[in-house]
């Protein structure tokens, strides 16, 4: 047990490392070689846990999922009020926490690859399906107290979804501060709506 949670230390360190050298010189540029003298350590020992640069792209896969949840996370959330939490996250997912957790131009490069690599298109569909299921499972909840009125979780959380990616995709070109703050509301009411929420009269 104890060899097993180092290595999980080791491959995390490596992984961050991987991810910072990704952000600052571009994901094509970064190197077994960068990573082992940024920790300060031999080739050999990041080959040991990463024998390629592919096996490398593969932790940053994972390691972006676990970064892109903490959407999901906030002290304001609460399960006693759904609906609050609902919202909430609404509003972390159309807001500048993305980059606030990871890097835009990794998780594009990252993106890119999946045209030319199946194992990193699978990876990444993945870290894709988790995000919309646990938008789905907000959205369930509301449903089932009554909070919305809408037909299908799943087709709703994926609607929301296919906004913010397109969302972003757009935004990250788009330079203007004002214009950036008034597409991301535009685009943040264009999801709410999609939710249907009853007026309070209804829910009473």
């Amino acid at each position: 047990m104890g060899r097993t949670s180092l290595k999980a230390i080791r491959q995390k360190e490596i992984i961050k490392a991987f991810y910072k050298i990704s952000k600052k010189e571009g994901l094509e540029n970064a190197s077994i070689a960068k990573v082992a003298k940024a920790i300060a350590v031999n080739p050999s020992l990041i080959m040991h846990y990463f024998q390629t640069k592919e096996q490398l792209v593969y932790g940053l896969v994972d390691f972006i999922l676990d970064k892109y949840l903490l959407i999901y996370k906030s002290e304001e959330t609460t399960l006693t009020d759904p609906l609050h939490t609902l919202l909430k996250t609404i509003d972390n997912i159309f807001s500048k926490k993305w980059n606030m957790f990871f890097d835009d131009g990794v998780s594009y490069s990252i993106y890119a690859l999946t045209f030319r690599e199946k194992y990193v298109q699978k990876k990444f569909k993945c870290v894709l399906d988790i995000l919309r299921l646990r938008l789905e499972e907000l959205i369930s909840l509301c449903k089932k107290e009554g909070k919305i009125n809408i037909d299908s979780p799943a087709i709703t959380a994926d609607l929301i979804y296919t906004i913010a990616d397109g969302a972003y995709y757009y935004l990250c070109v788009t330079k203007n501060k004002t214009q950036y703050e008034e597409k991301l509301t535009i685009y943040k009411q264009q999801a709410i709506f999609l939710l249907n929420i009853k007026p309070l009269s209804e829910k009473l």
